[in-house]
C-alpha cells in the first residue's frame, strides 16, 4: 500500500498540494463534484485515496457530496469535500447542519469570479462572507486562507486538526491563483495530527451533547461504537432530545456553538506581517493578493515610504484584536482584495474608527500588481 505521507521536495500545483495535505492528515473519504478551479483536488484524490485504503466518491452534486462527507464523519472517518463558490451556494444547508450536529469536516473553496456562473477559469475573492454567513441563523466556522502551494498543504493538515479539536466545519478559502500556482512544496518526515476525542465514560452514562474535553466541545463517538449518537438538526438538549425549556435551552445551545470558536479567537487567529514599527500605511490582504501587497511594501520601503504589510491567514474567526492593534501602528490601512469591499468592511468594523480604512478593490479576473499598489500608496501617504 502507498504511503500517506510523501516526505521530501515536490513541485506541486496548489490543488495537488491540498490533496496531499488531506491524505497526510488522515482523510479517508473525499466526496465532491467536478468544478473549476477545484477539480484538480478531486482528480488527485481519486487515485491517491484508494492507494492508502480510502474512498473517493463523485457526488450527484455539491449538496449530495457534503451529505456523504457528514455521514462518513459520523462513521468515524476524517472526510473532506472541495468546490468553488457556486458549489458553496449549494452546500449551505448542510454547512448549517454540520454546525448544528458538530460534525468535524473540511471544505475547500477555490474561489472564482462571480456571481452565478461568472468566469470559471478566472480568480476572485468574493466568497469571504459566504463561507461564514451562508447558512441560516447563528453558528461559527473556522476559515484559513493559504497564500502558496506550500500553505495549501500545511493549512489543509491544520484544517483537519482544527475541525477535530472544535468539532466544526473548517474551510480552506483559496483563490484560483493559489489553486493553480505551481511551486516547491516541502513535506516533512512526520506531522502532528489531532485525532477524534472519543468518550471516556461508560456507554450507559454518556450524555452526547455535554462538553467534557475542551470547555465547550463534547466528545464524539462513532456510529457502531455502542454509544448513543443522536444527530438532530433540531435544537436539542444535552441528551439529543427536543428542547423542553424553549428560549433558555436554545440560547445555551446557540451560544455554545458560536463561542467554542469565537471565544478562542485570539488563539486561533494567525497572521504574517512586517515593517509595522514606523508604518504610516499598512497594506492588508489575504491569499494571492497578499503576495502582491508584500512585494509592494518592500518596494515602497526601498523608495523611502514607511509602509507595512499584514497578511491575514485566519479569516474566521476574524482577528478583531489584531486589527485593532494595526490601527495603533498606522493612521491608514489600505485593504487590497479581489472583491468589492468585503474584507475592508470587517477591517473597518474591527478598527472602530481608530484608523482610516482605504479600499483598493478589483472584482476578480485580474490580480493587483505590486506596481499598482505602490502607485496608490504614493497618493495616500
Amino acid at each position: 500500500m502507498a504511503k500517506r505521507l510523501l516526505p521530501g521536495e515536490h513541485f506541486f500545483q496548489g490543488d495537488q498540494a491540498c490533496a496531499e495535505g488531506a491524505v497526510a492528515a488522515g482523510c479517508k473519504l473525499f466526496a465532491g463534484y467536478p468544478i473549476t478551479p477545484a477539480t484538480e483536488i478531486s482528480e488527485r484524490l481519486s487515485w491517491r485515496l484508494p492507494e492508502v485504503g480510502g474512498i473517493f466518491v463523485q457526488g450527484a452534486d455539491e449538496l449530495d457530496s457534503l451529505t456523504i462527507v457528514i455521514g462518513a464523519v459520523w462513521g468515524g472517518w476524517k472526510a473532506m469535500t472541495a468546490t468553488s463558490g457556486n458549489g458553496i451556494c449549494l452546500m449551505q444547508e448542510n454547512i448549517g447542519f454540520a454546525c448544528m450536529t458538530e460534525t468535524p469536516c473540511v471544505i475547500v473553496d477555490v474561489m472564482r469570479a462571480g456571481p452565478a456562473t461568472g468566469i470559471a477559469t478566472a480568480t476572485a475573492q468574493g466568497d469571504f462572507y459566504q463561507i461564514r454567513y451562508g447558512s441560516n441563523s447563528d453558528y461559527a466556522i473556522i476559515a484559513l486562507a493559504p497564500a502558496s502551494p506550500q500553505e495549501m498543504f500545511d493549512l489543509t493538515v491544520e484544517a483537519f486538526n482544527l475541525a477535530e479539536t472544535y468539532r466544526v466545519p473548517t474551510v480552506i478559502l483559496a483563490d484560483e491563483i493559489i489553486g493553480h500556482m505551481r511551486e516547491k512544496v516541502v513535506i516533512p518526515e512526520r506531522l502532528e495530527l489531532v485525532e477524534r476525542k472519543k468518550p471516556i465514560a461508560p456507554a450507559q452514562e454518556f450524555i452526547p451533547w455535554r462538553p467534557e474535553g475542551h470547555p465547550l466541545v463534547p466528545f464524539m463517538p462513532s456510529f457502531g461504537d455502542s454509544y448513543r449518537m443522536p444527530v438532530p438538526g433540531l435544537s436539542h438538549s444535552e441528551t439529543g432530545g427536543p428542547l423542553r425549556d424553549g428560549y433558555h435551552g436554545h440560547k445555551r445551545l446557540v451560544e455554545r456553538l458560536s463561542n467554542k470558536v469565537e471565544a478562542d479567537a485570539e488563539r486561533l487567529c494567525r497572521v504574517e506581517d512586517g515593517f509595522l514599527e514606523d508604518a504610516d500605511v499598512v497594506l492588508v490582504a489575504y491569499g494571492s493578493v497578499a503576495r502582491a501587497a508584500q512585494a509592494a511594501a518592500r518596494r515602497a520601503r526601498q523608495a523611502g515610504f514607511r509602509v507595512g504589510f499584514s497578511r491575514l491567514i485566519t479569516l474566521w474567526p476574524f482577528p478583531d484584536a489584531y486589527v485593532k492593534g494595526l490601527a495603533r501602528h498606522a493612521g491608514k490601512l489600505l485593504v487590497c482584495e479581489m472583491s468589492m469591499g468585503k474584507l475592508s468592511r470587517e477591517v473597518e468594523r474591527a478598527c472602530g474608527g481608530k484608523a482610516e480604512v482605504l479600499l483598493f478593490s478589483k472584482p476578480g479576473v485580474e490580480i493587483h500588481t505590486p506596481t499598482e499598489i505602490l502607485e496608490l500608496v504614493k497618493k495616500v501617504v
